[in-house]
């Protein structure tokens, strides 16, 4: 029931066109004078150094984006390299921070446009509409654009439109032509004044630039957002990261170079000329060297620039919320995909109005520019982190892009985002309450609500796919006590399933029983032998079926508590007991077990003639406590890796039960199904029998394998259960009894 929703049609340049409508012209046309009020003319550095920056950030993305080209960006090389905690919360703040930019641009985009709307109007009647020009106009046309956006986003997901990103990075072009034109006229001297004094509020004025205008370079990151539709993807994505950037940097630093040259007479300062309305000293400035030709031409590259930097923003954000929905840490429903219009609606619909909600609580630019700026600097800081452990666990083959020079560039590009993220939030601290308030609300909604079936779908996706736990630096330990020879051969295949491949582990426990605490292994020389042949017995069988496992042979008074204890040293994550038959003496026993150690324990009942290999049909009845079901996806995911078998999950009902709870029932257990089995066939069925245990032996005829969940009410307090004992003394099919320690 694999749930991948779009076909790889996105090639280089269509990418590309997606990272240059997210980065060129939205963000310094509304930023630029913010920086030069804070920094002066070293602006023009700051937007220099933030290139640098983003370039060093390109090459982890790039690196991480070949090894998982799947829609989500950081969120998904998080889920891969660190947990799908960790997972949760850089989704959450990436998504926050790309609803941000959104904002960012909403609010260009209702800047430019309002000033449009007055200036056509003045030419016509010498007038000027008072309140056009207000914040609460500028926000209202920001709301309707970010709606019409929602709409077209319904029908398709592209690139944005290549027109508009050849028409304003042409408009771009032709302002820095013309303002290369005006400042031939100067002589070097009024140039050299005109950067005089070049930092106006030091270093820690470049710094705080940096901070407010690092989200201009934000949009090379929404190529991976949307990395699961780019067709050849570990080509295409670095080489459309970088082209993008590349581009963003020659006309911003150009074009900030003309700005800063041209905005200020003999004895004018460029801090002075941004103080008043910082947002529109690009305007004034090219009215100033191309007359009404220039402020037009701002005007329609802002329109522009603004309006496709939205829709690249919406559309990353949407996916960023689809991703996370389809692994549970956002409500599934944002993980669905319309049948008619082949898009993720409701993510969008969600994405949307998160969006319109902040422009009316923050309509401010510079504070929205600020926040996201934070935002993005530490989400890019974790990637830089996550790349570096990605490339120590993962294999060369495993890396189709490498960056170069590792791991200087991700360490450097680390302590900047750090350093100027840290320097940001205590110079614009409303920027920093407002992305710890989001990050506190989304943790209690994960803890309330997501994570019990975030936990199921990634424990799942452990057991299907093993490079998981290898990326995530895990090495799991399965304990195996195996006392009878001829059951080796089922009990290793099961091992072999709970124990990942590449770093899973599996240590093989044969306990050699002593009738006294004195024993003399000369007069019982039976016993050795005995312990010799159960380890070549599961050694041999773990040979045929490639496993490498380890062995230990222990001498002990009493097996069980024995099995504790070595559990207990080694810290198994694991612990696998094979039973010929259950009976109440070792129901006791294996309780004893249970509720000593705090590894997951599985109880394995079958013959010596079953493989694991030949099971076709899984049956897994459902009770509802839902105890063992981060367990049982992981058991499930691995079983149908090696076998591709189908698992019907069974629910069984009162036979009074009305039409509109069994309709209930059925839909909540095929949502248990989705989550237990996403890679896999299964099937659901939900009957009405008063008589539980009958209904349970009679589907358990038609099946290869059952797995059951045991009793827990707490981390000491698991039992069998009366109805597990029943079935499993009145059914001869395979059976594994699963029971989660921690």
């Amino acid at each position: 029931m694999d749930k991948h929703i779009h076909s790889r049609t996105m090639g280089l340049w269509g990418a590309t066109g997606l990272g240059v409508a997210a980065i060129v012209g939205g963000g310094i046309l509304v930023l630029a004078g913010v920086a030069f009020q804070t920094t002066g003319s070293s602006a023009v550095l700051a937007f220099g150094l933030n290139g640098l920056l983003a370039l060093l950030t390109a090459f982890s993305f790039a690196e991480m984006s070949a090894a998982f080209p799947d829609s989500g960006g950081t969120y998904v090389f998080s889920k891969k390299v660190l947990s799908i905690r960790a997972a949760f919360g850089v989704g959450w703040i990436i998504w926050f921070a790309s609803i941000l930019a959104g904002v960012l641009y909403a609010l260009g985009a209702g800047f430019f446009i309002s000033i449009a709307i007055n200036s056509i109007y003045h030419y016509f009647t010498g007038a000027h509409i008072a309140w056009v020009n207000t914040s609460s106009a500028t926000a209202f046309i920001a709301i309707v654009a970010s709606l019409v956006y929602t709409r077209i986003l319904f029908n398709k997901q592209t690139s944005g439109g290549n027109w508009i990103n050849t028409g304003k990075v042409l408009v771009f072009l032709v302002l820095i032509i013309g303002g290369g034109w005006y400042i031939a006229g100067e002589s070097v001297m009024e140039i050299l004044d005109d950067f005089t004094p070049f930092f106006a509020e030091g270093s820690f004025g470049l710094l705080q630039a940096m901070g407010y205008t690092f989200i201009a370079y934000h949009g090379f990151d929404l190529i991976s957002a949307v990395g699961g539709e780019v067709k050849d993807p570990e080509k295409n994505i670095p080489r459309a990261m970088f082209i993008s950037l590349i581009i963003a940097i020659v006309i911003y630093v150009l074009f900030m170079l003309v700005i800063t040259v041209a905005a200020t007479g003999p004895g004018e300062s460029i801090v002075e000329a941004s103080s008043t309305r910082p947002e529109e000293i690009v305007l004034h400035v090219a009215e100033i060297y191309m007359g009404k030709y220039g402020y037009w031409l701002v005007i329609v590259a802002g329109i522009l620039s603004m309006l496709s930097a939205l829709y690249a923003n919406m559309l990353g954000a949407s996916h960023i919320a689809f991703s996370m929905a389809r692994d549970r840490t956002l409500p599934r429903q944002l993980g669905q995909i319309d049948k008619g219009l082949g898009t993720p609606i409701k993510a969008i619909v969600v994405t949307a109005a998160l969006l319109v909600l902040t422009i009316i609580i923050v309509p401010d630019i510079a504070v929205a520019g600020a926040a996201s700026s934070l935002i993005f600097l530490i989400s890019f800081a974790i990637a830089h982190w996550i790349s570096i452990l990605s490339r120590k666990r993962s294999k060369p083959e495993d890396l189709p892009f490498k960056a170069p020079f590792f791991p200087l560039i991700p360490v450097v590009g680390i302590l900047s985002c750090v350093g100027i993220a840290v320097f940001e939030g205590i110079k614009v601290p409303l920027a920093g309450v407002i992305t710890l308030v989001w990050l506190v609300f989304g943790g209690i909604l994960y803890y309330i609500l997501f994570e019990r079936r975030a936990r199921v779908v990634d424990a799942s996706a452990e057991g299907y796919d093993p490079r998981l736990v290898s990326l995530r630096g895990r090495s799991p330990l399965v304990l195996v006590p195996i006392a009878n020879p001829s059951h080796a051969v089922p009990m290793v295949a099961v091992a072999s399933a709970l124990a990942p491949p590449i770093t899973g582990r599996v240590l093989l426990l044969s306990v050699v029983r002593t009738p006294e605490e004195q024993w003399d292994p000369e007069k019982h020389p039976e016993k050795l032998n005995n312990a010799q042949r159960v380890l070549k017995e599961s050694l041999s069988a773990s040979f045929g079926i490639g496993l490498r496992p380890e062995a230990l042979t222990t001498v002990a008074h009493e097996p069980w508590d024995e099995i504790i204890r070595v559990s207990r040293s080694y810290r198994c994550e694991s612990l696998l007991l094979g039973l010929t038959d259950l009976n109440e003496k070792s129901e006791e026993k294996i309780e004893h077990v249970m509720n000593r150690v705090d590894s997951d324990v599985v109880v394995l009942r079958t013959t010596h003639m079953w493989r694991l290999s030949e099971v076709k049909k899984i049956l897994v009845p459902v009770r509802g406590s839902g105890a063992q079901d981060e367990l049982l996806a992981r058991l499930l995911g691995s079983i149908c890796r090696k076998t591709n078998a189908e698992v019907t999950f069974l629910k069984i009902l009162p036979e009074d039960t009305t039409w509109q709870k069994t309709d209930k029932s059925r839909k909540a257990l095929f949502q248990i199904a989705e989550d237990q089995v996403p890679h896999g066939q299964f099937k659901v069925v939900v009957v009405k029998n008063n008589n539980v245990s009958e209904e349970i032996i009679s589907h358990a005829e038609q099946c290869d394998l059952m797995i059951i969940g045991l009793q827990r009410f707490g981390r000491r307090r698991k039992e069998f259960g009366k109805l597990p004992l029943y079935i499993a003394q009145q059914t001869k099919c395979p059976l594994l009894m699963i029971s989660r320690g921690r």
